[in-house]
């Protein structure tokens, strides 16, 4: 092999043309070096070269096969350290070295093959460049640097690049993991919304199959129906032209018989309406019985106030008094009103226990001078309040059985002529 060292380059191109007479200069003497053809073995590459080669070579289940085979054993390294063995057992010639040899030479043959068609350094740089482009490296990096003409330049260059290609190997690596990381759990996303699917699926199919076998059920039911309505059909209709044959007016009958039971029906729908209306009519003459009843009623309290027009005025004791009425009809309450305030007294009044509660007549009673108490229209628990309460009190009660304008006028000329009674005990005017 041709030495690096220029003087000694030198002396043996000079030597070598020395007696033909040529002039050699220092830049045709390269050219004369013989290389030879002769490639490196794995243990004779350089020492950074021995990681790429076997890393990017060989596959490490390949290496560990190799491994186990050359050492005889079964290697229990993982695979770091099986890598890290591997490199330094290469570094010099011995069976592991000789194993990865054969292994690399066998599965590149045609690399080393294509290498070998290489003549120059240049030639074998740019081969290597175009299978750097085209990202297919194991063959081409053990063939290029293992080839006669790889200069420690070329292989440094090589190692540099195949070193950066790692890094954006294991780089893309993990990005691929990345990415095949989440395509997993969209993956098994998409496996449960497809067995979600599948049993909707299936749930409808079943559904579905229920549903046109009860269909399936139904028309054959309707089927049979309509088959035996047929049947039935077709037999009245025979029972019909015999019953024709054997009776000839028979269809006028029939009509006959038809419209009599229209008629009846018309019949009854009119005495429905005349019943209704003999109803309405009992309604209508109670009503009128009940209007003529109010209206006599009416008439009856006319005549008492006119009666009463002739009563004397009241004495002027009865002046800014309070007088109380218990009891009366509601219709009576303003002539009483009228009756009481004409005589310059204040009035007073409660219904007697219809809708005025009884706490109120025991109020109303203590704020009263004089009680009028009509007995024929108030409650028992009222008239009891008003007696005690007049008994107890000394308070003047006149008891007025008619509940009209005159009875109350009759009641209160009583109280002009009447003494006013001693203390606990109360007067009653009937």
């Amino acid at each position: 092999m041709c030495k690096s060292d220029p003087n000694q380059l030198e002396t043996l191109v000079r030597q070598a043309v020395a007696g033909t007479g040529a002039v050699v200069t220092g830049i045709e003497a390269p050219s004369l070096c013989n290389h030879g053809s002769r490639r490196k073995r794995l243990w004779e590459l350089d020492g950074h070269a021995h990681c790429p080669v076997v890393g990017v070579c060989l596959p490490i289940s390949l290496l560990r096969k190799v491994v186990n085979k050359a050492l005889g054993g079964q290697a229990v390294a993982d695979d770091y350290e099986l890598h890290c063995g591997a490199v330094a057992d290469c570094k010099q010639r011995g069976a592991v070295a000789e194993a990865v040899q054969r292994e690399l030479e066998r599965r590149y043959v045609l690399a080393v093959q294509k290498a070998g068609k290489l003549k120059t350094t240049e030639a074998l740089a740019a081969w290597w460049d175009e299978a750097l482009r085209c990202q297919d490296i194991a063959g081409p990096l053990w063939a290029t640097l293992t080839h006669a003409r790889c200069t420690p330049e070329l292989a440094h260059r090589v190692e540099g690049q195949v070193h950066m290609l790692q890094h954006q190997v294991g780089m893309a690596t993990r990005m691929d993991f990345d990415r095949f990381e989440a395509l997993l759990d969209e993956n098994a996303l998409l496996t449960r919304e497809l067995a979600a699917a599948q049993q909707r699926s299936t749930r409808q199919v079943e559904e579905h199959t229920r549903r046109q076998d009860a269909l399936q059920s139904l028309v054959m039911q309707l089927r049979a129906q309509l088959m035996a309505r047929d049947t039935a059909v077709a037999a009245l209709q025979a029972d019909l032209q015999t019953l024709e044959a054997a009776s000839p007016g028979l269809k006028t009958r029939f009509e006959m018989a038809r419209e009599l039971e229209r008629l009846v029906e018309h019949n009854h729908s009119h005495q429905r309406a005349l019943l209704h209306a003999q109803q309405e009519s009992e309604r209508q003459r109670r009503r009128a019985d009940d209007l003529a009843a109010e209206l006599a009623q009416r008439d009856a309290i006319a005549a008492d106030a006119t009666a009463d027009t002739t009563t004397p005025e009241l004495p002027a004791r009865l002046d800014d008094q309070a007088v109380l009425c218990v009891g009366g009809r509601p219709a009576s309450v303003p002539i009483y009103r009228q009756l009481i305030e004409g005589t310059g007294g204040r009035f007073m009044h409660h219904d007697g226990g219809e809708e005025d509660s009884d706490a109120k007549l025991d109020a109303t009673l203590a704020a009263a001078d004089l009680v009028i108490c009509q007995t024929g229209c108030i409650s028992h628990n009222a008239y009891w309040r008003v007696k005690d309460h007049c008994k107890r009190t000394g308070k003047r009660c006149v008891f007025v059985e008619s509940p009209s304008r005159a009875g109350l006028g009759r009641a209160l000329r009583s109280l002009a002529v009447v003494e006013a009674p001693s203390p606990g005990k109360a007067s009653s005017t009937a």
